[in-house]
């Protein structure tokens, strides 16, 4: 997880005109680029994007353009599967229900975006939250039951476990 890493590149609108019987509805669908994982294309990613719930944080799911990718709030919370394996680090580790997340420390400083990406398992899979932490565990837990299935090849050691 570079540091680097733009989560939301842009925004749309696009504008849809139907023409119905005498009448024209006019609507707008809003909705965002995210850039996709070098390894999200396939059958794992979907399915965790598919089993993502509707809700997060109380934030409504988005429409988003990306393969692997989901968001909730208008961009305050983007999830990206397939994202590169982290390599060992030293930054902050948090195991949340079985699964070790770690935080992109100097990301968060920098930008104020928390970016979690899991460790020890592939595809990884990034959550990103906008404005700082916020309740990032509870939202974490929500996404664990598909990164779960995952196979994991190695896990955070706390100093005590070298």
């Amino acid at each position: 997880m570079g540091g680097g890493n733009v989560v939301v590149r842009g925004r749309r609108t696009v504008v849809c005109a139907v023409v119905a019987v005498g009448a024209t509805v006019v609507g707008t669908l809003t909705g965002y680029d995210v850039p996709a994982g070098p390894f999200a294309r396939g059958a794992p990613c979907a399915g965790v994007v598919a089993g993502l719930p509707g809700t997060l944080l109380g934030q409504g799911r988005d429409a988003v353009d990306g393969v692997g990718a989901a968001g909730w709030g208008g961009g305050a919370i983007v999830l990206r599967c397939g994202v590169r394996p982290l390599a060992p680090t030293v930054d902050t580790c948090v195991n949340v229900d079985g699964v070790d997340w770690v935080l992109d420390d100097e990301r968060a400083g920098r930008s104020g975006v928390w970016a979690f990406t899991t460790y020890g398992r592939e595809p990884a899979v990034e959550v990103a939250f906008t404005g700082g932490s916020r309740p990032a565990g509870d939202a974490l837990i929500a996404v664990n039951n598909g990164v779960r299935g995952f196979p994991q090849n190695s896990k955070c050691l706390a100093l005590s476990d070298t």
